[in-house]
């Protein structure tokens, strides 16, 4: 039996050793995605492949890391050895996307499998069809690069060359992934010596036995946590933008059944797996609903195998988030962040004061590559601009900052590093003013960033999300503004793709400016309770314009720019009666819910004109807790002109029924802001530089 001490040392030193793994790695690496973004994530694990410590790493990595580890193990079996380093990046055997490559270091003590120190950590480029690999058009994994099943790199303590040579001669850039291949291997070494001194001090079987306490422990800890939980079925649904090769939005459908202390989150209903980018794994999807369950029952448990157990994820095979070869997965970042969503909008019911507004809701891929004449190198700039958090019950959401579900990355790249490294120039960097979504407690701003092309030629990639449909807000509270990817060419602003969010290798030439603007959090609780002197300061600060004061706050300022009570009270009054509230009509099971993939709801022509949402338009039903419910008006002149039809699941997603009031409010979509035909004329044969 392991003393209470020795349990609690042996946990912080597992866990302090995973700290020093990413140290060392941020120290090490030749990539600015791992030196500066800290785009990677370490563990240490069994050898049953279950996590023992993680710290403070990217939470999509959280569960596909494990994954691959076990699935790596039940490749090799008897066939693992000290000196072997397995390499992996799989989507389909726990991986994320192609970029995100795992190292995975056998530790062996006496002659016995004690640990695996293990690293994912996103390579700038793994070849593909464009610079960076990931692209917003791509159809199948072949397009996104090397595809990398479990494979031994060294065996033994030495290189397998041939394997090295090929990966490495399909890949931009290849000091740069031979750099950081080394580096990983290395810092799982530094992992190695440590794991080596605590067998020494503690024992090996003192050691394993402590790790089993640990992870039981750590499950007893949850189940506990989850037990405050009430029981009952939560559901909800969400929409990506686009597949990126169709405008169609895609639905992602969850159903939330906790039972004491266990939780089953079903994902039926979702859509079928699709031509682009946007799939993933069923370890991301089962990542994504750990991710919010930790951050909402107690951000500060220890990540380890024990805490996954309560939770069981189902998701049908072929859909996005479980999908088959050869589906293109380098959106699951994408796919990932609105499973949060649906699961944080499920939840919002069962535990409305613990959840925040959504977020920017991507991973807000860009790249600009191409062949920088003055190198005669390929150059690769990958950039990830964070957004802004949600609004929540105390405060409201930070503005350019990461969010509970990114880790410790940064916010965005340095200027400093972009310039000297890189033949761009920064040309802005600032808050965007009126992106958060308004709220009793405001959501946060996003980023905007303006990057100038300083060379002949190179092409603009964007894998994307919340480009059309925003981040919703809570409990009454506005959507934040929409990520926008754009560009400027002879001072034009262009779209790089047909939908927004999606391009390829847009070409860009010397002179054009790469327009960056990330989504705001959504707002949580009525705008109209915000207090006036808040919305003063935000106005102060060039958070909010005063214009977005007056419509999204109902507050208005008298000639010496202080709140005018008298006036705002009188326009809240106003704002308030032409809110188009209405009551829910009897269910009608003859009529479909969805059309073309999405919902509709329906209400009478005249209702319709009497508000300003014709026929297709977008809306959200606002109700005064929980997660708006997002779907497109239909005309049925059947029906009473102060009723709105919404149907028996949609209503019992935002806990109503018929005869209870609800409230519509037209949902702003993000556009492309010119048509693909606009694009820029390709460089002339004397600039021209191949790419």
């Amino acid at each position: 039996m392991v003393d209470p001490i020795t349990l609690e040392v042996i946990q912080e030193r597992l866990i302090s050793t995973v700290r020093e793994m990413r140290g060392t790695l941020a120290r090490v690496a030749y990539s600015s995605v791992l030196y500066e973004a800290r785009d990677f994530s370490c563990v240490v694990m069994n050898a049953k492949g279950e996590a023992v410590a993680q710290s403070e790493d990217n939470p999509g990595h959280i569960i596909p890391l494990p994954w691959s580890v076990r699935i790596a193990i039940e490749r090799f079996r008897d066939d693992i050895n000290p000196g072997d380093v397995i390499l992996i990046n799989d989507p389909y055997s726990g991986g994320t996307h192609l970029n995100d490559v795992a190292v995975i270091c056998p530790v062996f003590v006496g002659g016995r499998l004690l640990l695996f120190p293990a690293i994912r950590a996103h390579w700038a480029d793994v070849g593909g069809m464009t610079p960076g690999s990931l692209s917003g058009t791509s159809t199948e994994i072949f397009q996104e690069g090397v595809r990398i099943p479990p494979i031994k790199i060294y065996e033994g303590g030495k290189l397998v060359r041939g394997v090295a040579d090929l990966m490495f001669a399909n890949m931009r850039v290849e000091p740069e992934r031979r750099g950081d291949l080394q580096a990983m291997i290395e810092t799982c070494r530094t992992a190695e010596r440590r794991i080596h001194e605590m067998a020494a001090k503690f024992g090996i079987d003192g050691l394993l036995e402590a790790i089993d306490v640990i992870l039981d422990r750590t499950e007893a800890q949850i189940r506990e946590l989850i037990g405050r939980v009430p029981d009952g079925v939560y559901v909800y649904e969400d929409y990506l933008d686009a597949s990126g090769t169709t405008d169609d939005p895609v639905l992602l459908k969850t159903r939330i059944e906790v039972t004491g202390t266990d939780v089953h989150v079903d994902f039926t209903g979702t859509a079928a797996q699709v031509a682009g980018p946007i799939n993933a794994s069923l370890a991301v999807t089962t990542t994504a609903v750990f991710t919010i369950l930790k951050t909402v029952l107690d951000p500060d448990l220890p990540v380890n195998q024990g805490a996954f157990r309560p939770v069981r994820v189902t998701a049908p095979e072929g859909t996005i988030l479980n999908a088959r070869f050869p589906a293109a997965c380098g959106g699951f970042a994408e796919i990932r962040r609105r499973t949060q969503s649906v699961v944080m909008g499920a939840l919002s019911r069962a535990l409305p004061d613990a959840i925040a507004g959504d977020v920017k809701g991507s991973a807000n891929h860009c790249y600009v590559g191409g062949l920088d004449p003055e190198t005669n190198s390929h150059f690769i700039f990958y950039e990830y601009p964070a957004g802004g958090p949600g609004g929540y019950l105390e405060a409201d959401g930070s503005s350019a900052f990461r969010s509970f579900d990114e880790g410790d990355f940064s916010s965005i790249q340095p200027v400093e590093s972009i310039e000297n490294e890189l033949p761009l120039v920064i040309e802005r960097t600032a808050l965007r003013t009126d992106s958060g979504g308004p709220g009793r407690t405001r959501g946060g701003l996003g980023i905007e960033r303006d990057v100038r092309v300083a060379t002949a030629r190179a092409s603009y990639s964007v894998l994307s999300d919340r480009c059309i449909i925003p981040p919703f807000g809570l409990h009454g509270g506005g959507a934040g503004a929409p990520n926008s990817f754009t560009y400027r060419h002879a001072g034009v602003e262009l779209q790089p793709g047909k939908i927004p969010g999606k391009a390829t290798g847009c070409p860009v030439v010397r002179g054009d400016v790469v327009l960056m603007r990330s989504a705001g959090g959504g707002g949580y609780g009525d705008p109209l309770a915000r207090d006036p002197e808040r919305v003063h300061e935000d106005v102060r600060l060039g958070f909010v314009t005063a214009r977005g004061a007056a419509d999204a706050y109902g507050v208005v300022f008298a000639p010496d720019g202080a709140v005018d009570a008298a006036a705002t009270a009188a326009l809240r009054a106003s704002l308030v009666l032409q809110r188009c509230n209405l009551t829910v009509a009897a269910h009608d099971a003859a009529s479909g819910e969805y059309s073309h993939g999405r919902r509709y709801v329906q209400v009478h022509p005249s209702t319709a004109k009497r508000f300003g949402l014709p026929e297709g338009t977008p809306i959200e039903i606002v109700v005064p807790v929980g997660a708006p419910l997002r779907a497109w008006v239909k005309l049925n002149d059947a029906l009473a002109s102060d009723a709105v039809w919404i149907g028996a699941e949609g209503a019992a997603m935002i806990g109503t029924a018929p005869g209870n009031a609800v409230r519509l409010r037209a949902l702003a979509l993000g556009f492309a802001v010119a048509p693909k035909s606009a694009a820029p004329k390709p460089t002339p044969a004397s600039e021209a530089v191949s790419a």
